[in-house]
């Protein structure tokens, strides 16, 4: 009788309370675990992290290979430890000391079938590596850098001037330079099967690659954070709009890379199990006003210029779910130094939606019938020649003509504006801190073809008088004082003012921010929130990615 008793006990606890999956996951997950994304690209370039600059090589080797710290997956507020488990900084603030995790490996290739240890061995190889121009696309941030390995799990870095934890650990986190590879793989292999043959200690590990086609990233058993619950990852390579929709209402693909136009995201919307979010860092898009060129060498014609756009007209174009309106390029919630619309209102260097003021300066500066101008802009639509539309349009009521837009294809357009071909030019793009954008955008150095080192100064601030009192106006100082500056508070305030001071002297109009967006069905888990991410502009596949049961 106790035993019957039991055994009706036993089932009604089974009918009321369904077996939980093998998995651990409740709700439940799809039998393959194989993960498709499609990029709007026609193949990859390169899977050396060192050297990876686009959307999708970004992407892929996100997933290979990690940094001794790391930006939170999802998040934009401050870094984590990644291989390093821990570090401290000396007294004088130029020797800093990680700590590596121990039972770390890198994915096996030839010669290693089961990968080996890393060690601080590996680490040392990869920083030198990402300073050397041959190898690395970002060596300019790793000048002066010294670093050796104490023993196999610890490692010092030297600087020669001390910085801020915030500019610090961003040149040593998950991003660019910042990634760590294997140094048995690139001396027994070599650069050129290294290329297309990536070793690195993340997540995924790559197995195949077909040109043009595709690239299959392979489940990392020893993980260090645990086992990806994902078998494959596979990026294809798929430039036709229409395809990657196709591939996502038939299942084939989970994740696309979308088109930043609110009409098109909306539709996408529409099909079934479609999920679309949009998420930043966000591209920040601004005009740059060349102040060697009549007529915008005066003060007054580049704030007419300004008065005479709507920032918020722009976004109500661009479509409100992707993009949103910014008062100073460097513009990057929560990112520290960051400048506000308030502080820029309360520095009055707010100047937009006024047709007729715009008019009156055009008047004073000695133009009372407007003026005409020709641009050269890029042919890609979202981040150039749809918002460079909408300010054309946006001017002309207040006399500013630009006639007619030289529309060429993206590469010829980043030649011409560094040879300084334009009066004015439009620029989307995204920078890591706020050092890094006034330093490329507005540091004497950086000024297009007459620079110490010309990158993209294309107003040539620093090294014309650009409020018209008779000096040269220069914000080298404010950044190369903000730079060494160890207190976060102070360094932010140095930065604010300098944004200020280049608003004051309107050298720029920063226009819009614009989000991304990478369309994905409903039962694709990320396993992290999807707010920002940084280093990829993609959703980023980790070990806690999976495919929901459906």
């Amino acid at each position: 009788m106790r035993t019957s008793i039991r055994a009706m006990t036993l089932l009604v606890l089974l009918l009321c309370f369904p077996m939980i999956p093998s998995h651990g996951h409740a709700e439940g997950l799809a039998k393959e675990q194989v993960l498709t994304i499609a990029f709007d690209a026609g193949d990859a370039k390169t899977f050396d992290p060192h050297r990876a600059a686009s959307t999708v090589d970004r992407s892929t080797v996100d997933s290979m290979f990690n940094g001794l710290v790391r930006y939170p997956p999802g998040r934009q507020v401050g870094f984590e430890p990644d291989l390093a488990e821990s570090w401290e900084v000396s007294k004088d603030g130029k020797t800093w000391t990680f700590h590596l995790r121990k039972g770390v490996y890198f994915h096996p290739f030839p010669g290693f079938p089961e990968g080996y240890e890393l060690t601080s061995e590996d680490v040392v190889y990869s920083l030198q590596r990402a300073a050397n121009p041959e190898h690395s696309a970002y060596a300019g941030e790793y000048e002066g850098v010294q670093v050796k390995a104490v023993d196999p799990y610890t490692l010092q870095i030297q600087i020669a001037k001390p910085i801020s934890e915030t500019l610090f650990l961003a040149k040593f986190a998950n991003y660019a330079g910042g990634f760590i590879v294997s140094k048995k793989a690139l001396e027994t292999k070599g650069e050129d099967w290294f290329k297309t043959h990536p070793v690195g200690t993340g997540p995924f590990r790559f197995e195949n690659y077909e040109p043009q086609q595709k690239t299959v990233l392979a489940r990392h058993d020893k993980y260090f954070r645990g086992k990806p619950i994902l078998e494959k990852v596979v990026i294809r390579y798929m430039p036709n709009v229409s395809s990657r929709e196709f591939g996502l209402r038939t299942g084939e693909l989970q994740i696309i890379e979308g088109l930043n136009e609110a009409k098109w995201i909306e539709k996408v919307a529409t099909f079934p199990d479609v999920k679309v979010q949009t998420f930043g860092p966000c591209e920040v898009q601004m005009l740059h006003f060349n102040m060697t060129k009549k007529p915008f060498d005066d003060i007054r014609v580049r704030k007419a210029f300004c008065y005479a756009v709507s920032r918020a007209e722009v976004a109500a174009f661009m479509g409100e779910s992707l993009a949103e309106p910014i008062y100073s390029g460097a513009l990057a919630p929560p990112a520290p130094g960051a400048l506000t619309k308030q502080e820029a209102e309360e520095a009055g260097v707010v100047y937009e939606d006024n047709v007729e003021m715009a008019k009156k300066l055009l008047a004073e500066a000695g133009y009372p019938n407007g003026f005409e101008t020709e641009v050269i802009i890029s042919e890609l639509a979202t981040s150039y020649r749809k918002p460079m539309v909408a300010l054309q349009a946006q001017v002309k009521k207040a006399g500013i003509n630009m006639k007619k837009l030289k529309v060429v294809d993206h590469s010829s357009f980043h030649g011409l504006i560094r040879d300084d071909a334009s009066p004015l030019v439009y620029y989307a793009c995204w920078r890591p801190n706020v050092d890094v954008f006034l330093t490329r955008f507005f540091h004497s150095d950086s000024t297009v073809v007459s620079g110490k080192k010309p990158d993209t100064n294309f107003s040539h601030y620093g090294t014309v008088d650009a409020d018209g009192d008779g000096t040269i106006d220069t914000i080298d100082q404010l950044i190369e004082q903000a730079r060494w500056e160890l207190d976060a508070q102070k360094q932010a305030d140095l930065w604010r003012k300098a944004q200020i001071q280049l608003l004051s002297d309107v050298s720029h109009l920063p226009v819009i921010r614009l989000k991304y967006a990478f369309p994905m069905k409903s039962y694709v888990d990320l396993g992290h929130p999807l707010e920002y991410s940084w280093q990829t502009y993609s959703p980023q596949i980790t070990e806690k990615t999976r495919i929901l049961a459906h």
